[in-house]
Parts: C-alpha cells; structure tokens; sequence
C-alpha cells in the first residue's frame, strides 16, 4: 500500500515558459565539456590527453581518493582538450564528437543473475556510479559503502520543472531494470517519491511514497526527511530519475548511453520551441537556443531551474543533474521606477537580484519555505560560526544545498544560502574524516 505524504511548507513559483509535451528534433552537436566540479567531491586524476580518440564509455578520469569510481565520456571523437587553470587544476575537458556513435560494450547483463558488489563494481567502471550522491555531505558516494537506503525522486517541483512522465514514456522498462539494480546495491530499501497521478502500479523492487504539496516536495532531501531522517553515522544514496534510466539502458544495452529528454523553457524561449530535445550530457545547447529565444535583449542561460540550475553562455553545455535548460531575462536594460512600492499584480521574473546584501535578521520568512523539520536560519548561522558541533545538532547531515535554494529566493539579506551551505557540509566532511 503507498503511503501519501502531505508537505504543507514551501512555494510553488509561478514562470512564464513551460515546456510543452512536444518532442523537437535537433541537429547534432560537435562540441561537448566534462566538468569534474560536476561531481562534488571527486578529486581528479586525467587519463586521457589532447588528441586522444575515445568511444562514449571511455575513462577520461577518476577519483584519487576512490579509483574504481570514474568519469567517462559521454560521445565518441577526440579530445581537443584537457584544459586546467592555476596550480594546473583541471577546469574542464573538451571533447569533438565524430558523428559515429561509436560505444565501448559493457555486454549486455540480467541484474536479476548479479550481485550487488558485481553491479557496484560494473556501475563504477561504466562511470554511472559517479552519477549517484550520498547523505550526508551531498557529495559523491563511496564505492567501499552500502547505504542504509536509497531514494529516487520520480518527478520534478521547481519552477518550469520537466513533466517526468513525459520523459519516461517508452522507457519504462529501462527504468523498471534500474530500480532493480539499485535494490541489490542496499541492504534497507529503495523508495521512490512520485506525485499521487503518476501511474506507479508496475513499479517492482521500490516502495513508492506519494508526496502533495508546493516545492520543495520533488526535492529528494525533503522527501528523505519525511520518510526515513538520516542519522549521525548513516549513509543513504539519492539517484535522479534520469539516471535510473541510464543504468537501465546500461544493462539492457550494454553500453553507456547519456542521452535524456531535456526541456528548453523559460520566458524567453519562443513558443514554437517550448518542449523537449534529446541531448547527451556535457552536450553544447546552442544548436537549440540559437534560434529559439528572443533577441536583442540581455538573456539568462541556465543549465537547470532558476533556483538551483548553473548559468552558462548561449553555446554552454547540458551539466550533470539538469532536466531543463532554462532561458530568462537578464534584466539588465530594467529600471522599475518606485518598483519596491508599485502596487502591481505581478512583475517580470528576470535575473536580477533587486537588492544588496544587509545583515541576517531572524524574520522566519525561511521557515514558511522549509519543509524540513529543521531550524535553517540556525543551521545557517552555525555553519557561518563554523561551528561544528552546532551543525550536527542542528541537521546538516540531511541537507543539501538545493533544499535552501527557496529559502534564499525569499531571503530578504540576499545571503547566498546555497553556497554558505555547499561551505558548511564541505567543512563538516573535512572534519569527520
């Protein structure tokens, strides 16, 4: 029987833009750029150099600290390069596609005939386990670890968020064998959060959870909390829904497929083009925005929602995590005369801050976003005491930043919650090991 979960806390944010249940044809791209700062916590060693040619599934790096966790390519062609900025710490690496589509082959495999360690050890190798994260410290996982559990969030809440339905249609049995493959990698269980419409009666090896309410309800942290809190000592796994549909084709296929249904949203994306492009991760979104969102006017690229998501330039690639590339006003041709005292309905959502940063004031203007039982403005102030004692009374093993990104959205000081929150695990992570 599922059990439903109500969260009455948060903010459901309103934008112009959503995607459309349409699925556009785009030409494909030659550029693609792996990032290791997509991967918190990995420490990178590069394997591969300029000119190198590669197959999608090839190893470009991997995690001194963990060498059976590795990073691979997402497309077959040829590295043109390995870049790295001061003190030769790697920035990036850039890849020229081929056009081939040429994959290394894993061999296809019955997860039902597997163990949990030969899937782990598969996963690590195939670089999809480095797609997975852990709490606490929302950081890459340990392949030495078992979780406790792991949760998987079957749909999206934030602002001009994908319909996960629609991207699942016709990939059902993909993610169907990833559940099973992640049920063999936990001793406890494999939960999936969903929305009480979706259709979840074929779902097997998970125990499905029903969340109601505003966002944050499709974060997973919020969706862990409301389950089953992570205690001091505890490890559990979170995995995005995408990826679930990565490891699937992996062992259905044998191969390492990064490709997913991605949205292009946003205000400023013209309507024709609202809806979703096949994109593969690390994949340049300038063959899909170049023509598709208005012009002569300052424009935000984000790789992800506008609470969470990264910005990047109009010929930016797809990061790991985003289902959505989002386009939004810069704002910065706006001057809204008196605008903090217009009595209007409604004002153009753009990219500007709107304020300067003032002192942290206790106006419990966080709580009415946070749904977590959990103090943020003290956390917050303990993570900037560094005090770490503090942190762990307070619930930082069970936080991310993602799960503050409403709280600063309507944070009057305009701290940079997310990131003072990414500091404060980082340092906790230092501490404990």
């Amino acid at each position: 029987m599922k059990r439903n979960i109500k969260i009455n806390k948060g903010l459901d944010i309103h934008l112009k833009g959503s995607a459309f249940n349409l699925h556009h044809k785009v030409a494909p791209s030659l550029n693609y750029t792996v990032y290791p700062t997509d991967y918190p916590g990995l420490i990178p060693e590069v394997v591969v150099k300029d000119g190198d040619k590669i197959q999608a599934g090839t190893t470009l790096l991997y995690d001194k600290n963990a060498p059976s966790l590795k990073v691979v390519s997402p497309v077959s062609g040829t590295v043109l390069l390995v870049d790295r900025c001061e003190q030769r710490v790697l920035k990036d690496i850039l890849i020229e596609a081929d056009g081939k589509e040429s994959f290394i082959d894993f061999g296809k495999k019955d997860v039902n005939e597997l163990s949990g360690k030969t899937i782990k050890t598969t996963l690590a190798a195939a670089g999809i386990l480095a797609l997975f994260r852990q709490r606490p410290y929302d950081r890459i996982v340990n392949p030495e670890e078992t979780p406790r559990d792991i949760f998987v969030s079957g749909f999206y809440s934030a602002p001009l968020h994908p319909d996960f339905d629609y991207v699942l249609k016709g990939q059902e049995t993909d993610f169907q064998t990833g559940l099973d493959a992640l049920a063999k990698l936990t001793d406890g269980k494999v939960y999936l959060g969903v929305r009480s419409q979706q259709q979840t009666d074929n779902i097997q090896n998970a125990e499905v959870m029903e969340f109601e309410g505003p966002h944050p309800a499709g974060n997973v942290g919020v969706q862990i909390n409301h389950i089953c809190p992570v205690n001091k000592g505890e490890v559990v796994w979170t995995v995005r829904p995408e990826d679930v549909l990565v490891i699937g084709r992996f062992f259905n296929k044998g191969s390492v497929d990064m490709t997913r249904l991605v949205a292009l949203c946003g205000s400023e994306v013209n309507q024709s083009a609202l809806g979703y492009y096949t994109l593969r991760l690390g994949q340049t979104v300038e063959p899909i925005v170049e023509n598709s969102v208005t012009q002569n006017i300052p424009l935000r690229f984000i790789s992800g929602n506008p609470l969470t998501g990264k910005r990047i330039s109009a010929s930016g690639s797809l990061r790991v995590g985003d289902p959505q590339i989002t386009v939004i006003p810069e704002g910065d041709e706006c001057f809204d005369f008196l605008g903090w005292a217009r009595l209007v309905p409604a004002k153009v959502v753009d990219a500007r801050v709107k304020g300067s940063r003032r002192a942290m004031i206790l106006s419990e203007e966080w709580d009415k976003v946070f749904p977590m039982d959990i103090l943020p403005d003290f956390l917050i102030r303990a993570i900037v005491a560094n005090d770490v004692k503090k942190m762990e009374e307070l619930g930082i093993y069970e936080v991310a930043p993602e799960d503050f990104a409403l709280c600063e959205f309507v944070d009057t000081s305009k701290m940079e919650l997310q990131q003072i929150v990414r500091q404060g695990l980082d340092t906790l992570y230092k501490e404990m090991i």
